[in-house]
């Protein structure tokens, strides 16, 4: 008989003899109160997830996911959660995701799409630029575009995101005729968004990365440039988006990378990120 970690209570991500104490969801910087007596807590921190992006004729990359950082610390008494980056309809590079923060322990947001039709890369312990990783928390080494990674990079056009714990957003494609369909995100922990398609013929956004928790939003399908925008990646604690029309769907939450659009239609929003404090 096989056993499934998902669903045995043998089996948990929570910190062995600590309990979830507190849980931060929205995005913003919190006051922080932590009992009497308690000097050390253990974090765990995701960065929001980077926006995807659009262009002007053909298919934008997906957000890269949201870094994921764990550790104890020093007690604080405030938290930041880091926003997802704005998908917007203005051709050019997706917004980054924002990290967040307790004490030491830090994540970064992922990189937004880009000004193309690669994907961005997932967070590390810093927010990365473009396709290419950051270091992560564990000192695990950069990832580049398509290379797997503690953080994955990015994917090219033609390419998935790659995959691992925070993962790349997927290649968009440029502007073709005949039928196309994008690239996924990458799967992982932290999903990036897909990639988008803008063809006269028949598209098909690529699908978000579907994590170990929740699942990524499809990509649109139909005749024409109005279609084929990318699934939104999942995150930590939410399932990504399905893209409509040429429209990015939003990540997950819990650092999920934003869908990217097609045609200057409207790149889907990275998820907010999250912070859970053990003690």
């Amino acid at each position: 008989m096989t056993t499934s970690i998902y669903n045995n209570s043998s089996f948990s991500d929570s910190p062995y003899g600590l309990k979830l104490q507190q849980t931060f969801s929205s995005a913003g910087t919190f006051s922080v109160t932590i009992p009497t007596g308690i000097l050390r807590v253990y974090a765990v921190c995701i960065g929001g997830g980077g926006a995807g992006s659009t262009q002007t004729t053909g298919g934008g990359g997906g957000g890269g996911a949201g870094g994921y950082s764990a550790g104890w610390t020093y007690i604080s008494n405030t938290v930041t959660v880091g926003a997802g980056g704005a998908g917007t309809s203005t051709a050019g590079a997706g917004n980054n995701g924002n990290p967040s923060i307790y004490g030491m322990v830090f994540a970064g947001g992922g990189s937004g799409g880009l000004n193309g039709t690669g994907g961005g890369a997932g967070g590390g312990a810093t927010t990365p630029t473009g396709n290419t990783s950051a270091i992560s928390y564990t000192g695990a080494p950069i990832a580049t575009a398509g290379v797997t990674g503690y953080a994955g990079g990015g994917g090219n056009s033609g390419t998935a995101g790659s995959a691992g714990v925070s993962q790349g957003g997927g290649g968009g494609l440029a502007g073709a005729t005949g039928t196309q369909t994008a690239n996924g995100g990458g799967r992982g922990l932290i999903c990036g968004g897909g990639g988008a398609v803008g063809t006269a013929g028949t598209g098909t956004g690529g699908a978000g990365g579907t994590g170990d928790f929740y699942a990524g939003g499809n990509g649109s399908t139909g005749t024409g440039t109005t279609f084929g925008g990318g699934g939104g990646g999942a995150g930590y604690t939410g399932a990504g988006a399905n893209a409509s029309a040429n429209n990015g769907g939003n990540g997950g939450s819990g650092g999920g990378g934003g869908g990217g659009a097609s045609t200057n239609g409207t790149a889907g929003n990275g998820g907010n990120g999250v912070v859970f404090l053990y003690y």
